[in-house]
């Protein structure tokens, strides 16, 4: 397994993007990654594809061989950009930031990402790497080179990506892997929700907030409740907020699912088999919602 990103499976970089490695204070905020548990790294692990579960009291893997396992699945899935996205996101350092004054918050959160780069630079300088954040990206290159950055394609989602998905989640189910076909669902609901606003012409959000996503898909097709419409079209809308919020609450980093012991909640095959048809069918839905704007588009043209 080649890849760029595999230069950072080195145990003292892990420290630094677990939190145990701090460096110093800046405008009375801790200049470190945000602390993470062990609790919250089998969060984490369950959102990026990897289960791992936390036992209270119990034998568990140590906080950075459960990041190290994190970031070979992320290498393997091609998702290191999203996992590194999640991990500097803003939001990740509410608490060290609280007491920061508002007017300080953007300048005290750009330094300690940059001291962290820094950090792990100072490590990957014996290899003659690099890492960098170009864009809102983090790529690792060679000391000094110019990269050169491909705006990546669009991925396209159509009804056989659909079907794909809903076969390879079917396949989890069927082998018990419930917590696996959950994740997937939630992958399709935010996937159709991103080819949706880019077919729109904006940028998805990049906060792994899938309520977010969705509020952007409603602006940008005009989906929000209309006192004009149909009062049972609008109820229709009304549940799928409720279906959308479900879902991503059930692989949400605040949500019980991803709890352990007395707190986690057990999905069961037929939850499972739920999750997966609502997901697929609210998937296809917005795809026709996609549809329907190309094609009025399409008709204003040649009018």
């Amino acid at each position: 397994m080649s890849n760029e990103f595999e230069i950072l499976r080195n145990k003292e970089i892990l420290a630094i993007l677990d939190g145990d490695k701090d460096f110093g204070t800046y405008e009375g905020a801790r200049v470190a990654m945000p602390y993470l548990s062990g609790s919250t790294l089998c969060e984490i692990s369950t959102l990026f594809g990897y289960e791992q579960q936390y036992t209270w009291n119990g034998s568990n893997p140590s906080r950075w061989e459960i990041l190290d396992d994190i970031i070979v699945t992320c290498i393997e899935n091609n998702t290191m950009q999203k996992l590194f996205t999640y991990l500097f996101n803003k939001s990740k350092f509410q608490r060290q930031l609280n007491n920061v004054p508002t007017s300080k918050i953007n300048e005290c959160y750009d330094y300690i990402c940059n001291v962290i780069i820094a950090e792990i630079n100072k490590i990957l300088f014996f290899g003659d790497k690099e890492l960098i954040r170009l864009n809102g990206q983090f790529h690792i290159r060679n000391i000094g080179q110019e990269l050169q950055i491909d705006t990546p394609a669009i991925k396209i989602i159509d009804r056989d990506y659909i079907r794909n998905l809903y076969e390879r989640t079917n396949k989890d189910i069927e082998e018990g892997a419930f917590d696996s076909a959950v994740t997937k669902c939630r992958t399709l609901l935010e996937e159709v929700f991103c080819y949706a606003v880019e077919q729109a012409g904006e940028k998805p959000s990049d906060s792994g907030d899938i309520q977010k996503l969705y509020n952007q898909v409603k602006d940008s097709y005009n989906m929000h409740n209309n006192k004009d419409m149909d009062k049972r079209i609008n109820t229709l809308l009304s549940g799928l907020n409720k279906i959308i919020s479900a879902i991503a609450e059930m692989r949400n980093e605040n949500s019980d699912s991803h709890g352990v012991g007395s707190r986690r909640i057990a999905i069961e095959e037929h939850h499972a088999r739920l999750i997966l048809n609502s997901a697929s069918t609210l998937a296809d839905f917005f795809l026709a919602v996609v549809e329907r704007k190309q094609t009025q588009a399409l008709q204003n043209i040649t009018v």
